[in-house]
């Protein structure tokens, strides 16, 4: 009997992640989804080049999405959401059954796309205090937080 219990436990740990993956749902194409609900938010969106850059950010093969709000201009003001934490860019993984999720949505300043140790990792420029740096509000340099996408997590290597 209880080796029972420990077996039912062990298969509904393996199936939680599982189960909050199939309860969000897929989108076609993060770009037409994000356009439209500026369009909708927005008496007038305008969009330059940088509002989504494709690239594959969790080493699967497959190309993924991250949207740069910095990069709207919404009725006249660009990046209206941007402030000292700088901004929002969300994070889309694309799946092999077709479309994509989001995975992360971050306040930055920027990041790189940097080769460590084989693997491909986003290296985030935040704000210090991201780093529990005691500077913080002093206007020092960025907070550099190294994060590789696993699965559908964000996993951070280092903060510096």
């Amino acid at each position: 009997m209880k080796t029972l219990l420990i077996a039912l436990n062990i298969a509904a740990l393996l199936a939680a992640p599982v189960a909050a993956f199939a309860q969000q749902s897929l989108i076609s194409d993060p770009e037409i989804y994000e356009k439209k609900h500026f369009q909708e938010q927005c008496t007038k969106a305008e969009f330059s080049d940088g509002f989504v850059i494709r690239q594959d950010i969790n080493n699967d093969g497959l190309i993924d999405a991250v949207v740069n709000e910095g990069e709207l201009t919404c009725d006249g003001e660009k990046g209206p959401q941007c402030n000292d934490d700088g901004c929002t860019y969300n994070f889309y993984l694309q799946v092999a059954e077709g479309g994509y999720f989001m995975i992360a949505t971050a306040q930055v300043y920027g990041y790189d796309f940097v080769k460590r140790f084989g693997n491909m990792v986003l290296a985030m420029k935040m704000h210090p205090r991201f780093c529990d740096r005691p500077d913080a509000d002093k206007g020092k340099e960025p907070c550099i937080v190294t994060a590789r996408v696993r699965g559908t997590k964000f996993v951070t290597i280092s903060k510096k």
